[in-house]
């Protein structure tokens, strides 16, 4: 018995010291609320209430069908300071096959339109089961997909994944990309 506190001491001091590890090679503490600002910057290495996946969990849970994978990267805008007249063509977004890009929800404060958008396409993608679970993702870097992860369980959702490496760890590994258009807003 005393054997294996000890060694549970062991791993719980192991575990926090590749936590500080971690934060001091520059991945930040995880933030109580939502990340507001500096949307390219380096992640934390968890999501509290969701589970963190690498490359190969992810790649097992697409082979597998077994989760919802979901884009949520921002779709770039028209520049502001374009001609009317001019011809403007979104940048290309390739990834995850099979995914669905909810754009534009990994903001820290999304509005009314935004929100239900987002509430609506998790509702369709998993066919209103909130059990279903899903995988967030977007760029390395990028904290869209840490925003609508943590999104998605304030709603209530119950097997959230969140895969920071995304679609460029995805490309890394050598897996198929897909050219992908968001969905609509409603």
């Amino acid at each position: 018995m005393m054997r294996r506190l000890f060694t549970l001491l062991l791993s719980l001091a192991g575990l926090a010291a590749l936590a500080e590890s971690a934060v001091a090679r520059g991945a930040p503490k995880e933030p109580a609320g939502y990340r507001m600002d500096d949307y390219v910057s380096p992640t934390p290495k968890t999501l509290h209430g969701a589970t963190v996946l690498t490359t190969a969990q992810a790649i097992e849970l697409w082979k597998a069908k077994s989760a919802v994978f979901v884009d949520a990267l921002v779709r770039q805008p028209r520049p502001e300071n374009l001609p009317r007249d001019a011809v403007w063509r979104d940048p290309p977004r390739k990834d995850i096959p099979g995914s669905v890009w909810l754009a534009n929800v990994g903001f820290g404060e999304l509005p009314a339109p935004v929100q239900k958008y987002f509430e609506q396409g998790l509702a369709r993608a998993t066919q209103n089961d909130k059990t279903k679970p899903l995988v967030f993702y977007c760029r390395r870097d990028c904290w869209m997909s840490w925003n609508a992860a943590k999104r998605a369980i304030s709603l209530g959702y119950t097997s959230v994944n969140w895969y920071p490496d995304g679609a460029d760890g995805w490309e890394e590994a050598k897996q198929p990309l897909e050219l992908r258009e968001p969905e609509p807003l409603p």
